[in-house]
């Protein structure tokens, strides 16, 4: 009997689900399976979802349905106008949704690295977004290395600014008005003092950067949304030190290496892949100088890298 009892509630409680009006919100942090879903009015739910679906980014917008005061479990997720994310051949991470600009936060002290700006840049193409590389910590002494290390950068099209987020942000800040931006890069290049500097009431914790390991400590473990105006908005991403793209076929990343684009379709063979093929289009234009060959390399290790 007890075990009916319990089936008929399982069934009553599914039926005033049903009948419970969704409220409309967008996720502005992701921990694991927990969100919180800021809704039209301002206010923020603990929310949780259906099942063990984990498919939500930063940024979703959602429907969710309210089961206690402050808290909600989400029901549906709106279509994306866009999606960032990396992957390896196991498993993928969601790094935020909805967004139409990508930084990538690079700095003269740790070390970047070029290949991470390549794969984040390719998934920044791939995806539909725009992207911009900002150069934090231009006021240190190795700021000019670092900025001839980007100048590729800026013969292929792309914006590269220079700003010390402890001083000036303005070089980057004209750049987020009217955008949905996600900071990307490695530990230590300075995404959470943007931040601080950019709403100082978000205080997110800033680390010291390890000068004897060249590194920088994770301290941002979530993707966190902030509103910079009614009409701008930042997410702010862990730090990552790599970013898999094995989502994305040979084909898909050559098209992501937009100087690339003009000799697709132009190799002796169609299924070229580019990496060892002889008659290959962007191989004879490497040796033009027309690619660059760390630009080619960064390329071939992910087609490399991917588990046939």
């Amino acid at each position: 009997m007890k075990q009916r009892a319990h089936g008929n509630q399982s069934t009553h409680d599914s039926r005033l689900t049903a009948h419970v009006s969704l409220l409309e919100g967008q996720i502005v942090a992701s921990f694991g399976r927990r969100y919180l879903v800021e809704l039209t009015d301002a206010s923020v739910l603990d929310c949780v979802t259906r099942g063990k679906r984990g498919d939500l980014a930063c940024g979703d917008r959602v429907s969710i349905a309210r089961t206690a005061a402050g808290q909600g479990v989400i029901e549906t997720l709106a279509p994306r106008s866009t999606l960032l994310y990396r992957s390896d051949h196991v498993r993928q991470k969601l790094v935020a949704a909805n967004v139409t600009l990508v930084v990538i936060v690079v700095a003269p002290v740790p070390t970047f690295y070029e290949d991470l700006v390549n794969r984040c840049l390719a998934a920044a193409e791939h995806g539909g977004m725009s992207a911009l590389i900002a150069l934090n910590k231009s006021d240190l002494p190795q700021a000019p290395a670092a900025l001839e290390a980007l100048g590729l950068y800026l013969k292929l099209g792309y914006r590269v600014v220079m700003l010390s987020a402890k001083r000036d942000l303005e070089p980057l800040a004209s750049h987020l008005k009217g955008q949905t931006s996600v900071l990307v890069g490695q530990s230590g290049m300075g995404k959470s003092t943007i931040i601080n500097t950019l709403l100082p009431e978000a205080a997110v914790r800033v680390a010291e950067v390890s000068a004897a390991l060249d590194s920088g400590r994770h301290t941002t473990t979530q993707a966190r949304l902030y509103h910079l105006d009614a009409a701008s908005h930042i997410i702010d991403s862990p730090g990552m030190q790599e970013f898999g793209l094995h989502h994305l076929d040979p084909s898909e990343l050559a098209s992501a290496f937009i100087e690339f684009r003009p000799w697709l379709g132009q190799c002796r063979f169609r299924n070229c892949r580019h990496v060892t093929e002889p008659g290959c289009a962007l191989a004879a234009a490497r040796e033009r100088g027309e690619i660059s060959e760390s630009r080619l390399e960064s390329y071939r290790g992910l087609v490399r890298g991917r588990k046939l």
